[in-house]
């Protein structure tokens, strides 16, 4: 029997030398033969995948054929799996993807938001227009879902509904990738208006450890989706989002996946790990802290992080006069 390390993840929040707040964060670890070897809280929590179950939606899309048939490359492919910040070259992969398959972006299904990059946000503000549907984080995947729709011949209304053929067949991807049935996913609707699944972190962990090994290996659909993401960790976030930083920093080696609500799912393809956390309150103060610190408690990121990832292992507490009065940090 596997011995299942426990993780201390929780973060709190100082002010002065008082504990002000404290984040509980859960988390499972799958190791290369499948099998749970790292914990924190409650492994077998069922939580919303949210934007974490991006890599498993576009498959369909490449394994069907559609993908080439667009001749489209992997900077499309890229931003079908990102959640991007809103950056002009984010914008410019988008509306070409909808310009492809003859659509634009009121096809899109997801509403308009404010960038989630701050680049991207001050790009929006000095314009002085306010922000549309291809600066959602999310108009990649349902540019991508919309290309599934058109190259096979489907309706495109209502493309992001549980009930239609685009939907049915991602919700049949995540299955067999987590081994979860379709018919034992609790379904919603996520932020940007698409179907989500809920799903116990281990067997989000589970997935991603076996789409890691997959490309690893030479599988021909993951392994593609793997090196657009390791060729373009730019389009996954954006200039000062966590995931790009992660892949840019560790030369594609970790990749994570950032989603909303305090979930984020991971994968070290060459070591066949995959691992996902939920910070239980969903505050993303915490999640990029407990992302990183998991890393370093599995081997896989040094005790001491240097460089770009250094900014998200610790962060000051600041009052209206910009001083520092306390600290987020791991417990």
């Amino acid at each position: 029997m596997t011995t299942v390390k426990s993780l201390p993840l929780d973060v709190e929040v100082t002010r002065g030398d008082t504990v002000e707040s404290r984040h509980r964060v859960h988390a499972a670890v799958i190791g290369p033969e499948d099998q749970l070897v790292s914990s924190a809280r409650d492994p077998h929590l069922v939580t919303m995948w949210r934007s974490c179950s991006k890599m498993f939606q576009v498959l369909p899309l490449l394994t069907s054929g559609g993908f080439d048939k667009l001749a489209w490359g992997t900077e499309e492919l890229a931003l079908a799996c990102a959640s991007h910040g809103g950056e002009p070259e984010h914008l410019a992969v988008a509306a070409r993807m909808l310009a492809s398959i003859g659509l634009e972006e009121g096809d899109l299904a997801c509403g308009p938001h404010e960038p989630l990059s701050a680049r991207g946000a001050k790009i929006v503000r000095e314009s002085g227009r306010a922000p549309g549907r291809l600066h959602n984080n999310c108009s990649g995947k349902h540019s991508a879902m919309l290309a599934r729709a058109v190259t096979m011949g489907w309706p495109t209304r209502g493309y992001e509904r549980a009930d239609h053929a685009v939907q049915r067949a991602c919700l049949g991807e995540v299955s067999a990738w987590s081994g979860v049935a379709v018919d034992d996913m609790p379904i919603g609707v996520d932020g940007c208006g698409v179907t989500v699944m809920a799903l116990p972190l281990e067997r989000m962990a589970l997935a991603y450890a076996r789409w890691g090994r997959a490309a690893a290996a030479g599988d021909e659909m993951p392994a593609r989706t793997l090196a657009a993401i390791r060729a373009h960790p730019q389009l996954i976030g954006g200039t000062d989002r966590f995931d790009s930083v992660m892949i840019a920093e560790t030369d594609g080696r970790v990749i994570t996946k950032v989603g909303a609500e305090g979930v984020h799912s991971i994968t070290i393809p060459d070591l066949g790990i995959g691992a996902a956390l939920k910070v239980e309150d969903g505050a993303q103060r915490a999640q990029h802290m407990a992302v990183v610190r998991l890393l370093q408690l599995i081997g896989v990121l040094p005790d001491e992080i240097e460089g770009r990832l250094a900014e998200f292992t610790g962060k000051p507490i600041r009052n209206t006069r910009g001083e520092t009065v306390g600290v987020v940090r791991m417990t």
